[in-house]
């Protein structure tokens, strides 16, 4: 797209001669204008007498002037289509008003809706209104915008001349008020909780840190919505949950953004098995809505969600693309070693290097060698329950955690619980994480009124979280989480 200075000279010459027609350049309201799609779907009659008269507003996508006719495209969200401007048809300021106008202008147009001998659908128009007038030229209607992030950073552009970036703008909208419709219809309430938090709890995660001033109080852009949902069990709330943009203060990639939109949900009296079901159907229920079809295709591999999904258990899977077993401190540690992987690391306040945990290792290995297997859908259940201090112990089996993390295509797509319900279990949980911090780190994420409130007595449960970005990169084919993000994390941009 060039921006080059005759090009706004032009178009400021063309504004202010707009104005000199006595045309407002910026529009106004512009009542019962249909949108395009609807137009386009009615039947056009083959004698002129009969054919309807069509009132639309849209962007000028396409213009080819051929002496006293100009021809239009005009697109709209909905679809795009041509529109006839005669100068007998639209008088003398209607023609006037035609010749200043630009790629990119907005306007809105009337007329008899009918076709041209060429059989294209075409409004005939005998009205004209300003609508807004395009300052900065557009980008050419066959080349469109391509440069990834330029699309990301100019996603005003991108959705107009990208028309896959709009259907999957469409289809989060379709897939979040599709969680919304089948949690509602099975008893859920959905709530809001707050995203300025006074401790930085319910992940591990960096925040991003603020300051209320009135208060003079340090305060945390949320990491999770867990701790908040979960009160509201205790509250009565049995089924509860909420969509909402969470924080954290970490890495970007194709699969992290540092603020994103995550799905929470808790449910009293059931565990991780109800929620493994729950998941299941939920999801499937959304590859309904969006594809009509369960067999969808994501990175060239085709995916088929028909239920009931493969499960299998952490240790299962660990063995068996591993080699190792994980409870073999000295084995484990040997496998690490052969991948490469580093056997220590640097402690951020001393500096000194510090032999990694054995569970640390083990989870580095099945990320190692296990995820890209996990085509999926795949739950994995049962993880060591060192990796998983907040989780309920499978009773009988003190080392393992009543968790699981639903994988397709090699990519973690949604974590769930046997939630904790015991307050002293879980305070002296949170001790022991808290224990090698500073006295001001463990302040800020020791949450005692969430053990306050669990002393109350919090039901059994399960919880479940779905990252909202990765189903939708997942069930829209998209490549990055910044082509389903409408406004992603960028550098600031370079100025001349």
């Amino acid at each position: 797209m060039t921006t080059e200075p005759q090009h706004e000279v032009s178009r400021a010459e063309k504004l202010r001669r707009i104005e000199e027609l006595g045309i407002d350049p910026w529009g106004g309201r512009f009542d019962r204008h249909q949108a395009i799609a609807e137009v386009l779907e009615q039947p056009i009659a083959s004698e002129e007498s009969q054919q309807p008269r069509a009132r639309i507003a849209g962007r000028i996508k396409l213009r080819r002037i051929m002496g006293n006719v100009h021809f239009l495209h005009l697109w709209d969200h909905t679809g795009e289509m041509q529109v006839m401007i005669g100068k007998k048809q639209v008088g003398e300021l209607g023609w006037a008003l035609a010749r200043h106008l630009d790629l990119g202008d907005l306007i809105g147009a009337e007329g008899r809706f009918g076709k041209t001998k060429t059989g294209e659908p075409t409004i005939f128009a005998d009205s004209l209104t300003m609508l807004a007038k395009s300052l900065e030229p557009h980008p050419d209607k066959h080349k469109g915008l391509v440069d990834v992030e330029r699309r990301q950073r100019l996603r005003y552009l991108d959705l107009i001349y990208n028309p896959e970036t709009l259907k999957r703008a469409k289809q989060r909208v379709l897939l979040i008020r599709t969680i919304r419709q089948y949690l509602d219809s099975r008893g859920f309430m959905e709530v809001e909780t707050p995203t300025l938090h006074a401790i930085a709890g319910g992940a591990a995660a960096r925040p991003f840190i603020t300051h209320h001033n009135a208060l003079d109080l340090p305060l945390y852009l949320r990491i999770a919505l867990e701790l908040h949902l979960k009160r509201l069990l205790v509250g009565g709330i049995e089924k509860v949950y909420e969509i909402g943009r969470v924080f954290r203060n970490e890495g970007i990639s194709r699969k992290h953004n540092p603020e994103f939109t995550m799905m929470e949900l808790y449910q009293a009296y059931g565990d991780y098995q109800t929620m493994m079901d729950l998941t299941e159907a939920l999801i499937v229920a959304c590859v309904d809505a969006l594809a009509g079809t369960r067999k969808l295709t994501y990175s060239g591999r085709e995916i088929d969600f028909s239920p009931p999904w493969q499960r299998a258990s952490y240790t299962e899977l660990f063995r068996r693309y591993v080699g190792v077993d994980m409870r073999d401190v000295s084995a484990v540690r040997q496998r690490a070693e052969t991948s490469r992987l580093p056997l220590a690391v640097k402690d951020a306040t001393t500096g000194q290097m510090i032999t990694k945990e054995h569970d640390v290792l083990v989870h580095e290995l099945f990320e190692h060698h296990v995820e890209e297997h996990l085509q999926g859908p795949i739950f994995v259940y049962d993880y060591p329950a060192a990796l998983c201090p907040l989780t309920k112990r499978k009773r009988g089996h003190p080392d393992i955690a009543e968790r699981f993390e639903l994988y397709i295509q090699g990519m973690e797509l949604a974590n769930a619980y046997t939630e904790l319900n015991d307050p002293v279990t879980q305070e002296q949980t949170f001790r022991r994480q808290l224990a090698g911090l500073s006295e001001e780190e463990s302040m800020a994420k020791m949450d005692d009124d969430f053990i306050r409130a669990l002393r109350y007595g919090m039901p059994p449960a399960g919880g479940l979280g779905i990252g909202i970005d990765r189903l939708c990169m997942l069930l829209t084919d998209a490549a990055s989480i910044g082509d389903v993000i409408l406004f992603p994390l960028l550098r600031p941009e370079k100025k001349d």
